[in-house]
């Protein structure tokens, strides 16, 4: 691989991360612009429905784009959507070669931005640090290509697994710093998903508080999974002065008079049953829609265990304080029926370990299989 076609797309993979949470449902994308090895325009895609990342890099750098190269994180797009085609602006700018990380998964894009660029003559480079690309974007990814919300499921606990005490006390089991880091995660998500024993329990705001001056942050859309409509009126959730809506997933079980004066103060979505609760392959199908493109989930255990067993899950992230709480009544993350073998187990891939402040973050991917380290560890 060229260093310098590589050092050139770290630097427009940084752009776009800049746009993080601002750019839904369209992708984070970071272009920069070369000439005889010096870097003459950059840009990013700052928001849906604004100019995208190439045309930025190319109004940057004026006239020293004939015959330069860009690098683009993503494959340039070839249609007419809320903008223009990039495609059309890099021919017209007279850029000689495009080096871009990946092709766009989008089905109206997929190599048809590369293919029209080749047919002017301008030579194109792909598979420049791809990965980090996918990792970047793997929100996107996931929507585009399914028509579904990518969903992360955040829990915190205790060394010794427990999510709250026997009596139900659970504020504060992570420290300072993980709050922080995950009030930072729901500025930059579509919206925040719990269940009604949450908000029953603990009358959450469900807001984004950064704590930064001068910088509020972005209010998630609130989703309370609650099959029999049963949040109070009075809930924090549903008298919030937000710019965000808060949406009430129920079933046909829910009494319509309640379903009624819940219409007054949020979003109601009518969902079909599974297992008396809201069925959550057809809410993430009907978010979809909506072009909700990624979920935060803070569900409580037995929301967790319904959320990975319906398949919805795509991003798990675990904080661990470093505190015993014990007790064999007090919560775990996940309740549900449990498994019967441990190779009925959901493993997870792609693991990441931090240290956050005085708490540790562990996060995967689920749908691994066991290793063979771990088969071998057994016998």
């Amino acid at each position: 691989m060229d260093n310098v076609d590589e050092r050139f797309m770290k630097l427009a993979l940084s752009l776009a991360e800049r746009a993080r949470g601002r750019t839904n449902p369209n992708p984070m994308v970071g272009a920069v612009i070369v000439r005889d090895g010096l870097m003459v325009g950059q840009g990013y895609h700052r928001r849906a429905g604004t100019p995208h990342a190439e045309i930025h890099a190319i109004a940057d750098a004026g006239a020293k784009t004939e015959g330069a190269t860009i690098y683009v994180s993503l494959e340039p797009c070839s249609h007419h959507g809320r903008t223009g085609p990039c495609t059309e602006a890099i021919i017209k700018a007279g850029l000689s070669r495009v080096v871009m990380a990946m092709t766009d998964p989008n089905p109206r894009v997929s190599g048809r931005g590369k293919r029209i660029l080749e047919e002017h003559g301008i030579q194109v480079t792909t598979g420049i640090l791809e990965s980090e690309s996918r990792k970047l974007n793997e929100a996107y990814i996931k929507y585009i290509t399914t028509d579904r919300p990518f969903v992360i499921l955040k829990t915190a606990m205790s060394l010794d697994g427990k999510i709250a005490t026997a009596s139900g006390c659970s504020r504060w089991i992570s420290c300072e710093d993980s709050r922080r880091l995950v009030h930072q995660i729901r500025d930059e998500v579509d919206a925040i998903m719990v269940g009604i024993g949450t908000v029953l329990r603990d009358d959450p705001s469900l807001t984004t508080r950064l704590g930064i001056p001068l910088e509020k942050g972005h209010d998630p859309i609130r989703i309370i999974l609650d099959s029999r409509a049963s949040i109070p009126l009075k809930s924090k959730v549903l008298n919030l002065d937000s710019p965000a809506r808060t949406i009430i997933a129920v079933t046909p079980q829910a009494p319509q008079d309640k379903i009624d004066q819940l219409k007054q103060r949020a979003e109601v979505l009518i969902l079909p049953e599974q297992s008396g609760r809201v069925d959550l392959e057809a809410l993430m199908e009907k978010l979809g829609r909506m072009e909700i493109m990624n979920i935060l989930l803070e569900g409580g255990a037995e929301v967790n265990a319904s959320a990975l067993k319906a398949g919805i899950i795509d991003k798990v992230m675990v904080f661990i304080a470093p505190k015993l709480i014990s007790g064999s009544t007090s919560p775990c993350p996940i309740g549900g029926a449990g498994i019967d073998d441990l190779s009925e187990a959901v493993y997870l891939n792609d693991i990441s370990v931090e240290r956050i402040g005085e708490d540790i973050l562990v996060t995967g991917i689920p749908g691994g299989k066991e290793t063979c380290s771990q088969e071998l560890s057994r016998k």
